[in-house]
């Protein structure tokens, strides 16, 4: 089943989506490159190994460079050539932390659990991007209006592909999770889902994922797919998701 989840992946998974308002998409050769986000991102097909791989990132970091801006290459870890991580470092992109790309069949997702007491899940619109940013700022000890600005920038693009849910207790956002329905009507892809300390282990991350899965389901998307962290991935995998690989975003900063 992972070898045809996989597939589907490098069919339907290797764009951009529709970028946030404002910002636009290019090709470069093989590469498709964002602009005009918080950062650029890069992202290309699985096999680069006929193209001059060393130029393509010299180009990214040229661009980019001169637009002042630092810049993601989206590697999975699959891609070919095998040496492409090296490639990138040698060319000074650093790795962030690698999650583990998992997929899960819609029609195989378990019914929403109940949420807990004292906690209300309801789906939001951009008056509560700033209680989201308060709360992803405190779950990750740093500024996340970046999260702010990508999210309000993609509802004000395409307000149909995109919807957020929050939990709520005692009026307070105590964790928040987004669902991008993708263009080509199979994937949808699943993002968010930090959740406060004392909020976690109660079972409002599954609910989460599953409120998620419903809308999916109701608009006829077929799969879900999740980058997740090494604590996300079992409670996913418990919930069905299969990991077909990994995805690590190397970045390039523009000297100080």
């Amino acid at each position: 089943m992972s070898e045809d989840l996989l597939a589907a992946y490098d069919e339907h998974l290797r764009g951009t989506g529709v970028p946030a308002l404002g910002a636009w998409i290019e090709q470069d050769g093989p590469l498709l490159r964002v602009v005009g986000e918080h950062r650029g991102f890069v992202t290309g097909p699985r096999d680069l190994s006929d193209h001059d791989v060393d130029a393509l990132i010299a180009a990214q970091i040229t661009f980019f460079g001169a637009r002042g801006e630092a810049v993601e290459w989206k590697a999975r870890g699959h891609d070919l050539p095998s040496n492409l991580p090296d490639r990138l470092r040698a060319a000074g992109f650093v790795a962030e932390p690698t999650e583990t790309v998992v997929i899960g069949r819609i029609t195989a997702m378990p019914a929403a659990p109940p949420a807990p007491d004292g906690v209300v899940i309801r789906r939001v619109g951009g008056e509560a991007i700033p209680a989201i940013v308060a709360m992803e700022s405190q779950v990750w000890g740093r500024d996340c209006g970046f999260i702010g600005d990508h999210l309000a920038g993609r509802l004000a693009a395409a307000s149909d592909r995109l919807a957020i849910f929050t939990a709520e207790a005692a009026g307070q956002v105590v964790a928040a999770a987004w669902v991008v329905l993708r263009e080509d009507g199979v994937f949808a892809s699943l993002w968010g889902g930090s959740t406060l300390k004392a909020w976690r282990g109660l079972g409002i991350y599954r609910t989460l994922v599953a409120v998620r899965a419903r809308l999916a389901a109701e608009h006829g998307y077929q799969y879900l797919q999740v980058d997740a962290s090494d604590d996300s991935r079992p409670i996913l995998e418990r919930l069905g998701f299969n990991p077909v690989t990994t995805t690590t975003p190397y970045v390039w900063s523009p000297p100080a």
